[in-house]
């Protein structure tokens, strides 16, 4: 069955699954969006409601459907699984959601679907190995949301220490999205000005303690958002969007999603966010760029953590 490019079809119709669905309506980069859920009624109340919007949004059809309708999709975003709760880490989601994204897997599969996964479900890391592992497709092709967001974050708040528009900021996020994940201000830059001379020029500096200030803010915003209104979906849904844009638009943007390492970094068997080229065959290539010596040991001790989680799930 030839792939629908611009179709696309979103498993999990929860707060971030409407939230990314929301998204694509506005973005008009796709012209069938179905959504599918275990609740047949909740996907098919998110499709009426956000079709009512259809007149002042893009032209596209979106409908409440089944696993059927993915066979020709050349993208499905999964979202489903059970919510993270106040003081839980995204680790602790990992038994539930790890059964929750088998039984996924296995409905895809019996289909000839031959488009990108993309998994945003949390712990996003560990289930983006899950579903590469128990699919059986190429790793180019099953991808997860990764640290798209942190970095979101990184550059936002950057953007405000320095008094400089976010967009010029750029810096990276890596390993897992969770706790153990690391910035890499080795590389940080602001169009092209390394980070510290970028600051001299400005008369200012970012010492360590706001370095590790800003780094606490990133790795708990998830947590204190949770706290306040019990989830998150508005900035996951735009960074869902940006890599669907990279997808459609053939971009070969570079992005750090999650991927399944085969050595980069001397590590395997696991599964990563890593700066890497998305276009529209998804994964088209994974950086392996510069990380300072305490770096690249907390890189190797983020892949250690997932890698346990991993080997525990017997797969």
């Amino acid at each position: 069955m030839a792939v629908n490019d611009r179709k696309a079809a979103i498993i999990g119709c929860g707060f971030v699954g409407a939230s990314i669905a929301f998204r694509f309506l506005q973005q008009g980069l796709f012209s069938r969006l179905v959504l599918i859920d275990a609740n047949r009624d909740k996907a098919e109340g998110e499709a009426m409601d956000l079709s009512d919007g259809l007149p002042y949004g893009a032209a596209m059809e979106i409908t409440a459907g089944t696993y059927d309708d993915i066979s020709d999709c050349g993208l499905v975003v999964i979202t489903a699984g059970v919510n993270q709760k106040p003081g839980e880490t995204r680790l602790q989601l990992i038994e539930r959601n790890a059964a929750i994204m088998g039984s996924i897997m296995g409905e895809i599969t019996a289909r000839p679907f031959q488009g990108i996964l993309l998994i945003v479900s949390n712990p996003v890391d560990v289930l983006t190995y899950t579903a590469q592992a128990l699919s059986g497709y190429p790793r180019e092709r099953v991808i997860g949301s990764g640290t798209v967001l942190d970095t979101g974050r990184l550059k936002q708040l950057l953007g405000e220490e320095l008094s400089v528009d976010s967009r010029n900021v750029h810096a990276f996020i890596v390993g897992e999205h969770g706790d153990s994940e690391l910035a890499v201000w080795s590389g940080a830059n602001v169009s092209g000005l390394n980070l510290d001379d970028f600051c001299r020029l400005r008369d200012q500096e970012i010492h360590q303690p706001a370095r590790e200030r800003i780094y606490r803010e990133i790795r708990d915003s998830a947590q204190q958002i949770i706290c306040r209104k019990g989830a998150t979906y508005y900035g996951i849904a735009m960074a869902v969007g940006r890599i669907a844009a990279c997808i459609v638009r053939d971009e070969h943007a570079v992005l750090p999603i999650s991927v399944v390492l085969e050595g980069e970094y001397g590590l395997d068997g696991v599964a990563l966010s890593i700066p890497s080229i998305v276009g529209r065959n998804g994964l088209e290539k994974i950086l392996e760029i510069p990380l300072g010596e305490e770096e690249g040991a907390a890189l190797r001790r983020s892949a250690g953590q997932l890698r346990e989680v991993i080997q525990g799930l017997k797969l």
